[in-house]
């Protein structure tokens, strides 16, 4: 089950504890809290199985904050663009649980991707080596970007997974995810420092819900920018 699921549940058996030792001073009946609490973990319980946490995502949406919701799409951006520069295709994105759900999609949104470049046939190790990196560098990217722009990250739990995930199925050794997972949070680093006129005007794009082609297109429009921004700072 997600940590934001287990969070929410923890909280209502919270309340619903609290209730009940203030039930018999308000004259609540105990069969209220332990009612509440049966409900609560049944529709976590549901929700999980039956909906891929869909229901809590929603939840959370509601009660997100104006900067939470900034944070998630310079977090997403950040993605977008380090995809954009490492020539992997980008199917779609979406910002908001809602947005998931309206476009039918199962999981959390986010940026979708093209993977065949991981699963192409026939394997040749060397296509597969650089067409990893790519990917690890992508998912590390949503979590530079936070650090870039706030100086800390608060989401990326699923990033690293997918990251750790693709690692095991290269066949990978454990002990080496740490140190990729550096490495490839580095390298978006380092892209989106290179690319950052680029990268603001596409969090603008991707907050007026542009389509993928505008967002593309708004990204080459500022590469020129980019370029010039870099050669002066090299100059001082």
């Amino acid at each position: 089950m997600p940590q934001t699921a287990l969070n929410l549940i923890a909280i209502g058996i919270f309340l619903m504890t609290m209730i009940s030792l203030l039930g018999p001073i308000f004259h609540i009946s105990p069969v209220v809290p332990a009612a509440l609490t049966f409900g609560i973990l049944s529709l976590a319980t549901a929700d999980t199985l039956s909906w891929n946490s869909r229901g809590v995502s929603l939840l959370l949406d509601l009660f997100a904050s104006a900067e939470q919701r900034q944070r998630i799409i310079n977090h997403e951006a950040g993605h977008f663009l380090t995809a954009y520069f490492l020539g992997i295709p980008i199917t779609g994105y979406t910002l908001t649980a809602w947005e998931v759900l309206k476009q039918g999609k199962l999981g959390r949104g986010g940026v979708g991707f093209d993977t065949k470049s991981l699963t192409a046939q026939p394997f040749e190790l060397e296509k597969m080596r650089l067409s990893l990196e790519r990917f690890c560098t992508v998912w590390m990217a949503g979590i530079a970007a936070e650090k870039m722009v706030y100086g800390d990250s608060q989401g990326g739990a699923e990033d690293r997974q997918q990251l750790q995930q693709a690692l095991m199925m290269a066949g990978l050794p454990e002990i080496g995810y740490p140190q990729k997972e550096r490495w490839a949070q580095l390298q978006a680093t380092n892209l989106l420092t290179r690319h950052q006129q680029s990268y603001e005007a596409l969090v603008a794009a991707m907050t007026a819900r542009a389509s993928v082609e505008e967002c593309y297109a708004v990204i080459q429009q500022h590469c020129d920018a980019d370029s010039e921004q870099l050669a002066m700072s090299n100059e001082q």
